[in-house]
């Protein structure tokens, strides 16, 4: 049976079943809109003094059809004609305009977001019969050689019994071109951005409080994740709205911006630095029509890929199973468990049901695998502790250096990368002092600032080992701009594992990358100890402190 969508309140019998003989009709493949199709749209549009639109596909067929007022007509939902890897959506959208008049804001915003074939707007006449038809379409990207902003193009108004364009052959070109591969062998329009097997992301960073130059600095920290999650970045946009918006974070239309900004570019992620409700995430993804995930998923995502241990493992898929496990929701309470009658049993478990206990079941055994695992390591603890060897252990904040302070004070050869965690796993070696003396040294998973509850959570099983430490080795990357910041979220972290109090060495690492009186001030005035974890000439100070902290009373 024809389905009519929009609003049909007050329409005749006779108007609905006139609207609904219009799915009865096919446009050529060639043709955007026949001129049987078009006059009757005029026709209908002026006898019920609504805007009456057709959504066709490429074949020619009408897949909706669409009542609106008398200023507008609504859209509705496409989620069955998916966007997939085409730029186009792959369908065209033919309205009327009451009184001749061009697209609108709100035409081209839909053209945009919905990634439409065309936007085609027939104005009426009073008399009932087509004028103008105003046509638009989608641009390439900016990276074809247009400047940005100019997401499509409005074409010159066209009487409608002049209309004469070649449909199929025109948006073949236009999707080669968008796709950047030559179209009947013309050169391609665009070049491909970054690798096609990674996704490419815009990141978005709202903020109500703290300075510009924070966001700033936190936008730059989101860019070195997203790259360590070989994420492209494509573009970032801060704004600073006066309130946080409770379904969108920022306004509707400039999130609208960004998803056009986003769909142009071929963006196959949005990204936000602050942490999404379920209900913000969802509202956001229904916009969007493309992955959206926030700071705390990304983080989550890199501990994933890098996680090698069985003990790495586990703890990364309880931290994922905990934070994904809100994001299973319906709509209402039409989807909870339902029961019948006094002793029915109703019609049992929804999928959505099944999901969530499938998940809860998962957490439980993975709960219980975690305190297996501890009671395993804090055997080998134990082991270690028989030894009577004094314990080191090396914390600061991710990509200070500290795998690479490890190898070079142990000649080892731990996984080293410069981005941010790039080792997951907790490595222990043996650490020989001048004098013979040998002490177990530890390198941990690296520190950030708000790092996610749930991952946080699933690895205060392994950061308890910093129980045991003699001394902590804080390394710093001083050549960091936000070194100071990222030491107090080492020192908020520690705190929250009730390690305040525990003895600790500073070491500011990659000071050759900086000047040397400069080093010099900033250590004194941290109470560090400067290194360059690439120059085992810098370490001498550094193992003499730690000799006299670990052996205070001389032998001499």
């Amino acid at each position: 049976m024809a389905t009519l969508y929009g609003n049909l309140t007050g329409l005749k019998a006779r108007e609905i079943h006139g609207l609904e003989r219009i799915y009865r009709r096919k446009t050529p493949p060639a043709e955007i809109v026949t001129a049987e199709l078009g006059r009757y749209l005029a026709a209908i549009s002026r006898e019920t003094g609504r805007q009456v639109g057709v959504i066709i596909d490429r074949r020619g067929v009408v897949q909706f059809v669409i009542v609106g007022d008398s200023r507008s007509v609504t859209i509705p939902d496409l989620s069955d004609f998916s966007l997939g890897p085409r730029r186009l959506r792959g369908l065209r959208l033919v309205h009327t305009h009451l009184n001749d008049e061009p697209l609108t804001a709100d035409d081209m915003t839909d053209l945009a977001l919905l990634r439409l074939d065309m936007m085609a707007a027939l104005g009426v006449l009073p008399d009932g019969m087509p004028g103008h038809i105003y046509l638009a379409h989608l641009l390439p990207p900016p990276e074809a050689g247009r400047p940005a902003g100019h997401a499509w193009m409005k074409l010159p108004p066209i009487q409608f019994h002049q209309l004469d364009v070649d449909f199929a052959s025109f948006i073949g070109a236009l999707e080669s071109e968008m796709a950047g591969r030559p179209a009947s062998g013309s050169q391609p329009v665009m070049a491909a951005t970054g690798g096609r097997s990674k996704e490419r992301a815009i990141l978005v960073s709202i903020a109500t409080k703290g300075t510009r130059g924070a966001q700033k600095e936190a936008m730059d920290e989101l860019v070195e994740l997203a790259s360590s999650a070989d994420v492209v970045v494509l573009d970032t946009v801060m704004q600073r709205p006066e309130r946080m918006n409770p379904k969108y974070l920022m306004g509707e239309g400039k999130l609208k911006e960004i998803i056009i900004t986003a769909l142009q570019k071929g963006a196959t992620v949005l990204i936000f630095d602050q942490e999404l409700s379920p209900s913000q995430m969802r509202s956001i993804a229904e916009l969007a029509e493309i992955k959206v995930i926030d700071r705390s998923q990304l983080i989550l995502d890199i501990f994933a890929s890098r996680a090698h241990s069985r003990d790495g493992k586990v703890q990364v898929e309880l931290a994922q199973l905990k934070y994904r496990l809100p994001m299973l929701t319906g709509k209402g309470t039409a989807l909870s468990r339902l029961m019948g009658g006094i002793g029915g049993r109703g019609p049992g478990e929804t999928k959505l049901e099944t999901d969530r206990r499938r998940v809860r079941d998962r957490i439980s055994h993975l709960e219980k695998l975690l305190k297996d695992l501890s009671r395993a390591r804090r055997q080998r603890k134990a082991k270690r502790s028989e030894t009577g060897l004094p314990i080191i252990s090396i914390v600061g904040y991710t990509n200070a250096g500290k795998s690479t302070l490890l190898n070079a004070l142990t000649k080892s050869d731990t996984v080293v990368e410069n981005r941010l965690f790039a080792t997951l796993d907790t490595a222990s070696r043996r650490l020989r002092f001048p004098r013979e003396r040998d002490v177990i040294i530890t390198d941990t998973v690296g520190f950030i600032r708000d790092l996610p509850k749930p991952l946080f959570a699933a690895f205060k099983a392994t950061l308890e080992e910093l129980e045991d430490a003699d001394i902590l080795l804080h390394v710093v990357d001083v050549s960091n701009p936000r070194f100071e910041e990222q030491m107090e979220s080492v020192e908020r972290i520690l705190k929250e594992l009730d390690l305040a109090e525990k003895e600790r060495l500073t070491v500011f690492n990659k000071s050759d990358l900086m000047d040397k009186e400069t080093v010099y001030i900033e250590a004194r005035a941290h109470g560090a100890v400067a290194v360059s974890a690439l120059d085992r000439k810098t370490f001498p100070p550094l193992l003499k402190e730690l000799e006299r902290r670990l052996w205070p009373v001389s032998e001499d």
